[in-house]
């Protein structure tokens, strides 16, 4: 990624702004030049499908720029990529050679990005697969510790990471990470064609009035906060799908289903319908403030999070063809806040 790129490194998008060299450039060929470990197909896909917008609307892979032209990257996919690797505890739910589910908690960047270069659960996963890929490849390590690792040469690990998804920092929960190319673009494909199934636990501001319902919104990026995203007519296509779990006084515990994997979607999603994320500053308009209960307002403060969590994940395994779903349940300090409701 170059330096004319703005990152938001608590979501999954890019944002590039052509410069006078860039003009008469294919779209395609300059994002190619501008996304490490992106392929020029793979791009042009994404181009396609309507996940890359240039000044607010889709375009032809064969658009020609213009100088001052944005162009606004929805990383609905992850590619494989080389990261620093660090030795980061992980809680892994499932892992096999080809793949593995990780617990990711909050307060954990998935990638490096703009004003993160470590610590990142990219970092974590190129540690683990390191000392993994000789045991795999070379068969005569049956149990990798940090004393044979010293027994393999630098030059023979693999820091390559195949995370297949995002989710946002402060999220916390099940991300999906491949282990090779081939596995990597064979999960990939499923997210592409919405075979996934991905469902969230969120606690929201006030009740709803139905225990169920769904919703059909448009997400963009906000024209005048860069780093936010809003329901807009030109957006690209969100679904959500939530459902009442629990009703408490002045909140309400849904589950939430998405069908697309927009940045923010889920708390774009449940603002706009009045109903925001508990712990979410950035989209619930200051509601935290309004909780006329102390306790529970001083618990919120203290959770230092928003209350979203990745709580099942469903696929099929590349290699296998076994229909796979995990579950994972909320976090402790998650857990604590409920109780005090």
């Amino acid at each position: 990624m170059t330096e004319n790129a703005v990152e938001n490194k608590d979501d999954n998008s890019l944002v590039f702004s052509a410069g006078a060299d860039d003009a008469g450039v294919r779209l395609d060929a300059y994002l190619a030049s501008q996304v490490e470990g992106w392929s020029r197909s793979r791009l042009q896909r994404l181009i396609t499908d309507g996940d890359v917008l240039v000044n607010g609307k889709t375009a032809k892979p064969s658009y020609k720029l213009n100088a001052g032209d944005e162009i606004d990257l929805d990383l609905t996919e992850e590619p494989t990529s080389r990261f620093e690797p660090e030795d980061i505890p992980l809680d892994i739910v499932y892992e096999d050679d080809y793949l593995a589910v990780i617990n990711k908690p909050a307060g954990m960047v998935v990638h490096p990005g703009a004003g993160v270069s470590n610590g990142t659960l990219a970092n974590a996963v190129a540690w683990h697969f390191r000392l993994q890929k000789p045991a795999r490849e070379q068969g005569r390590i049956k149990q990798i510790g940090s004393d044979a690792l010293t027994n393999v040469k630098a030059s023979a690990m693999n820091d390559r990471v195949g995370i297949v998804h995002r989710l946002d920092k402060d999220t916390s929960g099940l991300i999906l990470v491949a282990k090779d190319d081939e596995t990597h673009e064979a999960l990939a494909e499923q997210f592409r064609g919405r075979t996934v199934e991905k469902s969230y636990v969120a606690l929201v501001h006030g009740s709803p009035r139905e225990n169920s319902g769904t919703i059909d919104r448009p997400i963009a990026r906000d024209r005048w906060h860069r780093t936010k995203m809003t329901v807009a007519a030109n957006g690209r296509e969100a679904i959500s799908i939530w459902k009442v779990r629990q009703r408490f006084e002045k909140f309400t515990l849904l589950e939430v289903a998405i069908k697309t994997g927009r940045t923010h979607q889920i708390r774009v999603h449940l603002a706009s319908i009045n109903h925001p994320v508990v712990g979410d500053a950035t989209y619930n308009e200051g509601r935290d403030n309004t909780i006329a209960d102390p306790e529970i307002k001083k618990a919120v403060e203290k959770l230092g999070r928003f209350f979203l969590h990745a709580e099942r994940l469903t696929f099929t395994h590349p290699k296998t063809g076994e229909r796979l779903s995990f579950n994972c349940e909320i976090p402790k300090e998650l857990a604590e806040l409920l109780k005090s409701l």
